[in-house]
């Protein structure tokens, strides 16, 4: 594969110019350049850090099938979706497979008792949700909010978060977070 002609084709289908991408990956602007010349020859956690800016994995970025697909699915049903769960969480990402996704959409469920842990979350980007039933904690900031059935949530990720369900029935939601993380 023609690393640099690959990264060059991901930044401008994109649609951000060589600087963005070095400004978001924490690089210099020549690294960039560099590469998509083949000037160089990136190394798998150089490759990994300019990939952050885009936001793309490793493993969408060799997959050149990924990227130059015209049937990507606009629909997709149950068994396209990711499951991922830990005891008391349950995920559904929407859209796994779409080429070059800058968000996670999912349908999750948090048993009672679930917690993401003590260890509040900080990241790039912003999450929302919408609670479908039952209801939720959610910490933001040092502060406490009851999210309930018919209400949604909206934050900037970098404020030290976290989700629990101390309640007696399933908290289901939709929710959505920027950058794609999974």
């Amino acid at each position: 594969m023609d690393v640099g002609k690959r990264l060059s084709e991901v930044r401008k289908k994109s649609g951000i110019s060589q600087r963005e991408l070095a400004k978001r990956a924490g690089v210099t602007n020549s690294t960039i350049s560099m590469i998509e010349k083949n000037s160089v020859s990136p190394s798998v956690s150089s490759l990994k850090k300019v990939l952050s800016g885009l936001p793309m994995s490793l493993m969408e970025f060799f997959d050149s099938d990924d990227s130059s697909r015209v049937d990507t699915p606009v629909v997709y049903s149950a068994d396209e979706f990711l499951d991922t769960s830990s005891p008391g969480l349950d995920w559904k990402l929407i859209g796994k497979a779409f080429p070059n996704r800058q968000m996670s959409f999912m349908v999750e469920k948090l048993s009672p008792g679930a917690d993401t842990g003590e260890d509040m979350y900080m990241h790039e980007g912003e999450e929302a949700g919408y609670v479908l039933s039952g209801k939720m904690e959610l910490t933001v900031d040092g502060e406490v909010y009851i999210v309930e059935a018919g209400q949604g949530y909206y934050f900037d990720s970098r404020k030290e978060h976290r989700f629990r369900n101390p309640f007696d029935s399933n908290c289901e939601l939709v929710s959505c977070t920027t950058p794609a993380d999974f």
